[in-house]
């Protein structure tokens, strides 16, 4: 009894101990980041981020037609400009009466501003981290379907269908995800959108190409993780479903894909969390996701160091969300 009792205080001090390092780590890290940060001529201004969140922004409206102001009548919050144009036409256009910028009898132009008004608006950051959320999220599904699709293939007796997987999987992980992107979009998208317009069909928007480049590409590599946790399960069980009189299909379905499953979810989780990673590359195609908005930012800010910590710590709580939605998955199907 003395022992077991000596085992866990020295079993419970080792533990102490041992955290104490970790935090003590933790501290020199942030202690030597804020010495550097000291250090070097540079202004600090974290107050002006918040900003680039949520932003109080001001919204123009603008006259759509040309003339002469007859009258503005205001009612309440609503304001309505009659515009009497040179052909004697007169042209109503309702604004807001919140902050009047032109009188009766001016003159006014096509696109001058009429009046103004204050809304709250995502800020830019938001913007690119709604927009790299949403991609991923159309990848990894699209990447899921595609990688069943293949791994099942993959191990097919069909030659055709084998080894058109294999040739899908080494063509698309033997080249870069940049260089796919840029075929994506500057070839596949211009051919595509180039007979859309021909037939009067509206041009897909990029957003759609970076998502086709990352699902294909995560495809890929989900392939040979579904093929390999199909086969590390033992073919016995797949002949004991076939001799209930399971189909091929069926036994797949109902046997084989659920037990791989629980094995193939942890190397998925570090394959989504790359994509979420990798999505910064749609930048370099226009697309406004969260390494280009924080690029953006910089550029009209000139606050390099805020903005790229704050990038960084957006990307963490995408890919730890993740982490732990995979990890949540892996007990419930342990339980199951």
């Amino acid at each position: 009894m003395a022992s077991s009792s000596l085992e866990k205080t020295r079993s419970l001090s080792y533990n102490l101990f041992w955290i104490g390092v970790f935090f003590a780590g933790i501290f020199a890290i942030m202690a030597t980041l804020y010495y550097s940060t000291r250090q070097i001529d540079y202004v600090w201004r974290w107050y002006n981020m918040p900003k680039y969140f949520l932003n109080h922004d001001k919204v123009m409206v603008k006259a759509q037609a040309g003339g002469i102001i007859e009258s503005i009548v205001v009612d309440g919050e609503r304001a309505v400009f009659t515009i009497k144009e040179d052909d004697g036409t007169r042209f109503k256009q309702e604004t807001t009466s919140e902050d009047i910028w032109m009188y009766e009898g001016d003159m006014v132009a096509m696109g001058d501003t009429l009046s103004a008004y204050r809304e709250w608006r995502a800020g830019i950051l938001t913007q690119g981290m709604w927009i790299t959320l949403k991609v991923s999220v159309y990848s990894i599904f699209f990447g899921i379907l595609i990688g069943l699709i293949g791994g099942i293939a993959r191990i097919s007796s069909n030659p055709a269908l084998k080894w058109s997987a294999i040739t899908y999987v080494e063509i698309i992980r033997g080249s870069p995800l940049l260089v796919q992107i840029f075929i994506w979009y500057f070839v596949l998208a211009t051919l595509v959108n180039e007979l859309l317009k021909r037939h009067g069909i509206p041009e897909i928007p990029a957003l759609w190409y970076g998502v086709a480049a990352l699902a294909c590409f995560t495809g890929a590599y989900v392939t040979e993780i579904v093929r390999g946790g199909i086969q590390s399960i033992h073919r016995g069980q797949i002949e004991a479903a076939r001799s209930l009189g399971m189909t091929y299909a069926q036994s797949m379905m109902h046997v084989t894909l659920p037990q791989a499953m629980r094995r193939i979810l942890p190397p998925l989780a570090g394959q989504f969390i790359s994509l979420v990673k990798d999505s910064s590359l749609l930048g370099m195609i226009a697309i406004r996701e969260l390494t280009k908005a924080t690029r953006e930012g910089i550029t009209v800010s000139l606050q390099p160091y805020e903005f790229w910590f704050i990038c960084a710590g957006l990307y963490l709580v995408l890919t730890f969300a993740l982490s732990m939605f995979v990890q949540h998955l892996e007990r419930r199907m342990a339980t199951s």
